[in-house]
């Protein structure tokens, strides 16, 4: 492949599940201004849609063939998209095709073009780096706050609702008496979730992960991935740091001080009004129930990993939850 080296600017890697040639890459790149065709690195890992590096005569880009998206759905992201970059959050940029439109179809299927961004993940990121990356989770809520898509009824919108539709839907396609008892348990535990109307919302990335942001040496250079925002409560990318950081896999309970942390960084850039103070509890535990949706099948309902989280933190208890994170 000659001098195209993606490994020194690395994006999120995903599975590719559509194998595209030298023909597909010129047809679509006709409907574009971005010269013409030299090479393609396809990007292996990962396991949602399909994304190529594509190097052509005026610059290397990244092109992303969404294998299970609507055009709706994939015009949510590129609209949110223009709007971030608009306002000069570091997240790739997109390229319009000849008709002024950033989404096309492509055996009827949408995809868009992205600027290549220089950076790369870093596996294990220090203090610096997480500041750094709860900032910009804030600064992007607090930018989004007010944000209102066309599309938005075409992305999942995590809730309550969402998540019991899903599970169910879950439940009924494995068909067994575990899967039954397992969506009972979850179902029973969303009528515990006390989610105010009034709770602010607005778009989260819901994917905050490290291998999700490129740096530059030690500064932030962008995040990556907008697959699944969506309109949901603004504490849930918050949650989903205090996740990553204060709850690995191999813990028993929740690291209080270090969520603590997460929560004191995050409050510098966008201070929590009370209610969502409150209510980050009740956020916490849907995103955990979310998790139960994802991996439905693992586990057996007698002891599975999200019942216990679960468990862990009715075992703190709301009010013991927010005094160690906001008071103590």
């Amino acid at each position: 492949m000659g001098q195209f080296d993606p490994g020194r600017a690395l994006h999120k890697q995903m599975t590719v599940k559509t194998p595209f040639t030298r023909n597909d890459f010129e047809n679509i790149l006709s409907h574009y201004t971005l010269g013409t065709f030299i090479q393609s690195e396809p990007i292996q890992q990962g396991t949602v849609q399909t994304n190529y590096f594509i190097q052509t005569t005026q610059g290397k880009f990244v092109l992303r063939y969404y294998e299970n998206r609507s055009q709706e759905s994939v015009l949510f992201e590129s609209d949110l998209l223009v709007y971030l970059t608009e306002r000069h959050y570091p997240c790739p940029a997109q390229f319009k095709n000849v008709l002024g439109a950033y989404v096309s179809m492509y055996c009827h299927k949408p995809l868009a073009i992205f600027e290549f961004m220089v950076g790369q993940p870093i596996e294990q990121p220090d203090l610096y780096h997480w500041q750094q990356l709860i900032q910009k989770a804030a600064e992007l809520q607090k930018l989004t706050a007010n944000y209102r898509s066309q599309y938005v009824s075409h992305r999942w919108n995590y809730d309550a609702d969402l998540c019991q539709t899903l599970a169910r839907a879950e439940a009924e396609q494995i068909k067994t008496q575990d899967a039954r008892e397992k969506f009972a348990w979850l179902a029973h535990e969303l009528t515990t979730l006390d989610l105010p109307s009034s709770l602010p919302k607005g778009i989260c990335h819901c994917d905050f992960h490290f291998s999700n942001v490129l740096f530059q040496g030690d500064e932030f250079a962008a995040l990556l991935d907008f697959d699944d925002a969506n309109y949901t409560f603004l504490q849930f990318d918050l949650v989903g740091l205090i996740e990553y950081w204060a709850w690995p896999h191999t813990a028993v309970t929740l690291d209080l001080a270090k969520a603590r942390s997460v929560v004191q960084e995050y409050r510098k850039h966008r201070p929590l009004p009370l209610i969502e103070q409150r209510h980050l509890f009740d956020v916490y535990k849907l995103s955990i129930l979310f998790d139960c949706v994802w991996f439905f099948e693992r586990g057996a309902t007698s002891d599975f990993r999200e019942k216990r989280k679960i468990e862990a933190l009715n075992a703190l208890g709301r009010r013991y939850f927010f005094d160690a994170l906001f008071h103590k």
